[in-house]
């Protein structure tokens, strides 16, 4: 009776297996966010780039941490003018191998930005003079970015 019990679990387990294999495709697309539009998904909303910044508040010379008042007056100054539209900024932890190669864990701040894709090339150059005020101001070797394609519907 154990090799037949054994060989029963092992079939149900298979046929779940499959089952859950074939449909969680149709689930994917359902909870996806997307309209069913003649058995194809589309994307809601139109194209646009997603810009995250990652800014370190531990200074490699030694000095003060980058405080929120000094964080915020930044994004006032830099940040707002060139995005007037609107941004999120988060805080958060994260850690960093400075140049010395010492592991600096500090806190820190991610500022996200949304813009139409049509406007990459316009927006390019005013992303790259927040990132290198930001080093300039702070005393920062790097600002990290990172840029994804996404769907955005307001």
């Amino acid at each position: 009776m154990p090799l037949l019990t054994a060989t029963r679990t092992r079939l149900a387990v298979t046929s779940a297996a499959l089952v859950l294999a074939a449909g969680a495709p149709a689930a994917y697309a359902t909870l996806g966010g997307g309209q069913e539009t003649g058995g194809t998904a589309t994307a809601r909303g139109a194209a646009y780039l997603e810009t995250r910044l990652f800014f370190g508040t531990d200074r490699p010379d030694g000095g003060p941490d980058v405080t929120d008042a000094q964080f915020m007056a930044f994004v006032d100054r830099e940040v707002t003018p060139a995005f007037p539209e609107g941004l999120t900024v988060q805080e958060g932890r994260g850690q960093w191998r400075e140049s010395s190669g010492r592991i600096a864990r500090e806190r820190s701040y991610e500022l996200i930005l949304l813009y139409p894709a049509a406007e990459a090339k316009a927006r390019d150059p005013r992303i790259e003079r927040i990132r290198g005020a930001y080093e300039r101001t702070f005393g920062q070797e790097s600002v990290a970015r990172l840029d994804e394609r996404t769907s955005v519907d307001f």
